[in-house]
């Protein structure tokens, strides 16, 4: 509630500051008031359409609310600024919202972009179990089982192991 209070006020003395409008829509995205954030994320790409962070960040929104469309054009719009310092966080978001939509052939390329990236902002583990996920739907056996052993192997006995464990057993 206090960081809330402290970016209203940030915004009241300049309502162009576009990290201040970031930071309300991360504070309304915990609290789960979606509308609201998706609201202070777009004013903030307004303000700078190359905020490749708020992109990301409002795709996440939009996804969460089943607006895939959306946050598809969200995640491009962050990968279009080729100054963005964490495109693969994009890119597994993008990757995770085009399986959900079905497009399963894009999904596993941009994932398989992310998967590459170096430093990792989103845990590897993590972008290798959606790449096996994938890999899995697209009838790929062989590559599903690479990438979901590769899970077990960056995330011993973590939260990812448990679900590589469970599809990798479906896959035999």
């Amino acid at each position: 509630i206090m960081a809330g209070a402290l970016g209203s006020v940030t915004l009241q003395l300049n309502p162009k500051n576009k990290e201040a409008h970031y930071g309300l829509g991360h504070i309304y995205a915990l609290q789960g008031k979606l509308a609201q954030s998706e609201e202070e994320f777009r004013t903030a790409i307004q303000i700078d359409d190359a905020y490749s962070e708020a992109h990301t960040y409002l795709g996440q929104v939009l996804a969460s609310q089943g607006k895939l469309d959306e946050a598809i054009q969200s995640y491009r719009s962050a990968l279009a600024n080729p100054l963005y310092a964490t495109p693969d966080l994009a890119r597994f978001h993008l990757g995770r919202a085009l399986a959900q939509r079905g497009d399963l052939q894009e999904a596993m390329e941009t994932l398989e972009d992310a998967v590459v990236a170096n430093p990792a902002s989103v845990p590897p583990a993590l972008t290798q179990l959606e790449l096996g996920r994938v890999y899995s739907k697209l009838g790929y056996t062989a590559k599903a089982r690479e990438a979901l052993s590769k899970v077990k192997a960056l995330d011993k006995n973590g939260e990812y192991t448990d679900a590589a464990t469970e599809l990798l057993a479906r896959l035999k």
